[in-house]
């Protein structure tokens, strides 16, 4: 892979500070999520990361009360990720949602970071993958790359959608592979409860 974060500014280095990951903590007490057996089939069909021996990587994912087509609207729109990402503040695109494109995200108070620089790595309307990959900005997440997928499933016999994300990172030093995927796997947990409160919320997507 290539590209990183900027060495620039006090949220790109250090430990990752513990109030950030209790203000996470406190909001997902009651999160829980398993996949099945045979869901697990997704993960090792598109969530395949190969992280080196200073990466680690791992997975979270949601069961959401809504048919796909509802959910799938709001997770590709790229240019417009405060729709279901509560910490994020503000997003400026360069360009189209085409692969390849760029967003500089602005991100909320009360977490290590300022800005974010992403860009689109793929999107498949047809599958329902979405990665995307972090190349600047002002954030602990150095060498960061994420794939969300989504699947159709039957909740009590009514449509609904399995949203899964995985992601790679590297291990930021001082802190250790544990301290890291705690920490983003908080903030995705927070990202996709989100998602299936405003897709419920939701007649009709956009």
């Amino acid at each position: 892979m290539s590209g990183g974060t900027s060495g620039a500014g006090g949220a790109a280095a250090g430990r990752l500070p513990a109030v950030s990951l209790r203000r996470v903590e406190w909001r997902l007490a009651d999160e829980r999520c398993e996949i099945q057996e045979e869901e697990m089939e997704y993960v090792q069909q598109f969530h395949n990361h190969e992280p080196s021996s200073n990466q680690c990587n791992s997975f979270v994912a949601k069961h959401i009360r809504e048919p796909l087509q509802t959910v799938w609207s709001l997770v590709r729109r790229f240019d417009q990720p405060q729709l279901f990402k509560p910490f994020v503040r503000k997003c400026v695109m360069r360009g189209n949602i085409d692969t390849g494109s760029v967003r500089e995200v602005t991100v909320q108070s009360g977490l290590p970071a300022t800005r974010s620089i992403e860009r689109l790595e793929f999107l498949d309307d047809n599958e329902h993958i979405l990665r995307v990959k972090f190349i600047g900005g002002d954030h602990m997440l150095k060498y960061y790359s994420s794939t969300l997928t989504v699947h159709s499933e039957v909740i009590k016999c009514q449509p609904g959608t399995l949203v899964i994300e995985s992601f790679v990172v590297d291990i930021l030093e001082g802190n250790t592979k544990d301290d890291i995927c705690y920490f983003v796997k908080n903030l995705l947990r927070c990202n996709l409860r989100t998602l299936a409160d405003v897709s419920e919320e939701s007649p009709v997507g956009p």
